[in-house]
């Protein structure tokens, strides 16, 4: 493991972690107003990324859940790295709850002061829940292998745990009265936008995996999950157009929301989803001989992943673009520049929103700690010869059959 933080990349996450890290610290002692949030926008891109690492967590641990449920034979051999990838992403989002709440020790307030009937409360307990299942998975299937009956038992729990975590995050919006985001089928819009890009990320990753040497991810096994992914795109287009038909219908109390969401300050992210993240995608999936083309299925799976957290944008974002106050003078901004004005500066009508420079520090910060995270879990759990090791194995090949040793030393280099 050792020879993995040597390598250039590695060194360069590593450098970023420490200053996210530092830009998380500077935000812990200046408080949230440093970040682009404010009253009229309480939450900004600290849980536009919780939203999205919950999606790509679920959708690892659904695919590798269901190899066991439903004995999906071929899906097993791709079941620990979707484990660990699971994990990791929801270590991730995580993360980025706490960030928000502007300081870790707030966290006690939940033991001390739980509100049953909050749905935050709910998402926490899941996320705890579903965060010690990933890891009896990967302690059973390592200790046991993916064909044992302890891993059997826990992906009957970890199956439903994975909906039930994504759909207990959409329940936090779908509950609000008082804001557009209230729809019955939030949650099922939350698992398929899960699916698709839990599994495009997936894929992505396999194929790095392949490529670097790590795991053996065959050309059939990256069809079948291509063909997935297609099905997994097309249930989600499907659910976002019963939503904006919905918003659309003549009388609906959304359609300012939808007004905002097609053509106003949101209308960037939605195209892009619509088009970049769901037409293009399914459009190059769909035909079979594109599936078995690795280039292909990153560049749409990709695009999968960029266009669901575009959804988490234009989601989150439309409904904090008109306050619920009306008319002057509004809600108290609570910004930092609010802070130091007077008369009807500190006042807003509308709300805007913006990332810091802090609030991009620290997301790079996560996401690298995250990489690096993944990096490790995989070569200690797959088994990844480290660099001495290989040449052990070369020189000990030798010693016994030249030609195999050549083989070897070959894959090796």
């Amino acid at each position: 493991m050792s020879d993995l933080f040597k390598k250039p990349a590695v060194v360069v996450l590593c450098v970023l972690t420490l200053v996210g890290v530092g830009a998380w610290v500077y935000q812990l002692m200046n408080g949230l107003g440093v970040t682009g949030m404010s009253n009229g926008t309480s939450w900004g891109a600290y849980i536009t990324m919780f939203m999205l690492f919950v999606g790509l967590s679920a959708g690892g641990l659904i695919v590798a859940s269901s190899a066991s449920v439903f004995h999906i034979e071929k899906f097993k051999a791709v079941a620990l790295p979707a484990v660990i990838l699971s994990t990791v992403c929801i270590c991730v989002a995580g993360m980025f709850v706490l960030i928000d709440l502007g300081g870790v020790q707030r966290v006690w307030r939940i033991v001390t002061g739980p509100n049953p009937t909050s749905p935050l409360l709910w998402d926490i307990c899941v996320i705890t829940i579903y965060l010690v299942l990933n890891i009896l998975y990967l302690v059973f299937m390592k200790k046991h292998g993916v064909e044992s009956r302890q891993v059997s038992i826990v992906s009957r729990f970890a199956l439903p745990a994975a909906i039930l975590v994504h759909s207990v995050t959409a329940w936090i919006f779908g509950l609000q009265l008082a804001k557009d985001w209230y729809s019955a089928i939030m949650a099922p819009i939350f698992v398929a936008s899960a699916m698709d890009s839990g599994l495009a990320l997936l894929l992505v990753v396999l194929i790095a995996l392949n490529a670097a040497g790590w795991f053996a991810f065959s050309r059939d096994l990256m069809k079948s999950l291509s063909g997935l992914l297609a099905t997994c795109i097309a249930v989600d287009a499907f659910f976002i157009g019963c939503e904006v038909l919905t918003m659309a219908y003549p009388g609906a109390a959304a359609s300012e929301a939808l007004g905002i969401m097609l053509t106003g300050a949101t209308a960037p992210f939605f195209w892009f989803e619509v088009i970049g993240g769901l037409v293009v995608p399914f459009c190059v999936l769909v035909f079979e001989k594109n599936r078995g083309n690795a280039k292909l299925v990153v560049a749409s799976s990709v695009l999968v992943i960029l266009g669901v957290a575009c959804k988490r944008v234009w989601l989150l974002f439309t409904s904090f673009v008109t306050p619920n106050v009306y008319g002057a003078p509004g809600i108290a901004s609570g910004s930092s520049a609010a802070a130091h004005a007077t008369g009807i500066d500190m006042w807003a009508v509308t709300s805007a929103y913006m990332p810091t420079w802090v609030e991009l520090v620290v997301i790079v910060g996560v996401l690298s700690l995250g990489v690096v995270f993944f990096m490790v879990m995989a070569q200690k759990l797959l088994d990844v010869p480290t660099k001495g090791a290989a040449k052990g194995a070369v020189a000990k090949g030798a010693q016994e059959k030249p030609e195999v040793a050549a083989a070897t030393e070959g894959a090796a280099a």
